[in-house]
């Protein structure tokens, strides 16, 4: 079952506790991306690309 397949089952049967600790189980596997430290001069530049980045992804079906 993909990511994305097990979201979409805990969604509808939330109360299924071990369907929630796998899906917190593959969040907490991916690896984190900093994105900018809050003392970068172009933090504000670089959060805003990040969200543009993510949008399009989200609209393009990828990750």
């Amino acid at each position: 079952m993909s990511n994305a397949e097990l979201k979409q089952y805990f969604l509808k049967h939330r109360g299924d506790q071990a369907a929630l600790q796998l899906y917190l189980d593959r969040i907490n596997q991916r690896p984190l991306k900093i994105i900018a430290s809050p003392n970068d001069p172009d933090f504000d530049e670089k959060v805003q690309a990040a969200i543009r980045r993510k949008l399009e992804a989200a609209r393009s079906g990828t990750r």
